[in-house]
């Protein structure tokens, strides 16, 4: 049985096309069931976080939206807000872990004197540090650490 597919609202379509895109993403990068999906590098996991950044501060937006007129809506949302904050911080890190590309994948444009990691390098952690101002904001310590067990809602058909 397919799912139900939500209403479509004119403010929606970029996001359907951002999902659509992480599909078809996952889709070539793993043709087959049987075939290994290909190990990430730093433009990759670059990438990534932009989108896990993009969502973050999406759902700060709707969390800060939907709490007065759905208190419960609005603790979910805020929830998944910080979840994300913490998928984001978690790829940043892994970035880090990465191995710096060979000294000749480096365009000439940016050559390793003047950018120490490279182009990649530069943007996610600017991304990551200007992204770190609303988690200090809107999450506390508890917040972070709490499990994620205590989904209190079922689902309704």
């Amino acid at each position: 049985m397919p799912h139900p597919r939500a209403e479509t609202f004119p403010t929606h379509p970029y996001l359907r096309a951002a999902g659509a895109a992480l599909r078809r993403h996952t889709n070539i990068r793993r043709p087959h069931d049987d075939a290994p999906p290909a190990a990430a590098d730093r433009p990759h996991l670059d990438l990534i976080h932009e989108h896990l950044i993009a969502c973050h501060q999406l759902l700060d937006d709707l969390s800060d939206a939907t709490g007065p007129s759905s208190p419960a809506a609005g603790h979910h949302l805020t929830r998944s807000r910080t979840r994300l904050w913490q998928a984001a911080a978690a790829v940043h890190d892994a970035f880090h872990a990465l191995p710096l590309a060979a000294p000749d994948a480096n365009p000439p444009c940016h050559p390793p004197a003047r950018l120490v990691d490279g182009p990649p390098f530069v943007t996610i952690c600017q991304r990551h540090l200007a992204a770190v101002h609303t988690a200090r904001r809107t999450t506390t310590a508890a917040d972070l650490n709490a499990p994620l067990h205590g989904h209190t809602t079922t689902c309704v058909r």
